[in-house]
């Protein structure tokens, strides 16, 4: 059987295709629409600067009939912002687009000069003629298989869909470029394989990486602390420094010396990035390591289920009824904690 074959169009001509029920993208086992309006952004963005974006994939049926197998969900953002007036969000990233605006000289010729357009609240309708004129030529790669029908058609939907997308914690990360070398060494640390309370699971999802963003948020930018990973993510990759995830780093190899398998589960998925900065804190007050393992144990059997706040409130009773990331329970705890290893010292 011969291979696929490849088949370039412009957007303009591809979307128009969809629109006259040339390439179908109805497939019976097709999901429904699932994107969120930032990956619309994205992918609008995308195109008007001219980036990349990977073939769609189409199964084309002995009477010409063209379906989509995967692309389908690029396919309909695309239509729906070129002919459905989607108007692109105010939170997009990236939304002051360059281009080549055509102006007329003092001389009558036309010459081509430096601009820019922010997209923000604005739908196809409202670009430029120039950024139109670039959406629709965007040159979009389509691999067709031959001699399909319905049945074929499922199984490579299923074939190109087999594939796990990024989650809230893995996505976030991408926005602290700056810091994801240091961060993936911070990763490779035995801290996390051998002396904290990680499911597989967890690890595989992006969490460690999550207490990574926490830790140092809380210990050197608490008072901008942002409760989403991925605000965090782009405010460290703004503000933090390279000292800032060393500094991690080295307080993780010193708590392998110390830490016992008898007071590992302390650092878990949601209270690691407490004891973490905690540890961070502690290291500046001169005791001996020794010292915060010996606390973490007095915490774990006595001190959380006894001793309570200026408010009245054990440990685990600061974020009853509110999210254990909101600002004002991440700074109750780490105060909390703070003045219970001043009074053990």
């Amino acid at each position: 059987m011969a291979g696929p074959r490849k088949q370039i169009y412009t957007l303009d001509m591809y979307l128009n295709k969809i629109k006259d029920g040339d390439i179908s993208n109805n497939a019976d086992v097709q999901r429904r629409f699932v994107w969120t309006k930032e990956q619309i952004n994205e992918l609008v963005v995308t195109v008007l600067t001219g980036e990349y974006i990977p073939p769609v994939i189409l199964g084309e049926e002995e009477d010409s009939q063209l379906c989509i197998a995967d692309g389908g969900q690029r396919s309909s953002a695309l239509n729906q912002f070129r002919h459905g007036n989607y108007k692109i969000t105010s939170s997009v990233e990236d939304s002051v687009i360059p281009y080549k605006k055509k102006v007329k000289g003092e001389d009558g010729n036309i010459v081509w000069v430096d601009a820019v357009f922010d997209i923000r609240n604005k739908t196809y309708g409202k670009l430029p003629k120039e950024l139109k004129k670039k959406f629709d030529e965007y040159q979009i790669e389509t691999v067709i298989h031959e001699h399909c029908d319905c049945h074929r058609i499922s199984k490579y939907i299923k074939r190109y869909n087999n594939h796990t997308s990024m989650n809230a914690s893995q996505k976030a990360f991408t926005f602290l470029d700056n810091f994801a070398g240091c961060t993936r060494k911070i990763l490779d640390c035995r801290f996390f394989l051998d002396y904290s309370n990680y499911t597989e699971t967890e690890k595989l999802k992006g969490v460690v990486e999550r207490v990574v963003v926490e830790t140092v948020m809380c210990s050197n930018h608490l008072k901008e602390w942002k409760k989403q990973t991925k605000s965090a993510c782009k405010y460290l990759n703004e503000k933090a420094s390279k000292e800032e995830f060393e500094k991690l780093e080295d307080n993780l190899h010193r708590l392998e010396k110390v830490i016992t398998n008898e007071v590992k589960d302390i650092f878990n998925s949601k209270d690691s990035f407490l004891f973490l900065a905690l540890f961070d804190w502690f290291t500046k007050l001169g005791a001996d390591d020794l010292k915060f393992a010996a606390f973490l144990k007095e915490f774990k059997y006595h001190l959380r289920d006894v001793r309570r706040n200026a408010d009245g409130m054990l440990f685990d009773e600061i974020d009853k009824g509110r999210s254990t990331k909101d600002k004002a329970v991440v700074v109750s705890k780490m105060d909390m904690l703070k003045e219970l290893v001043t009074e053990f010292l």
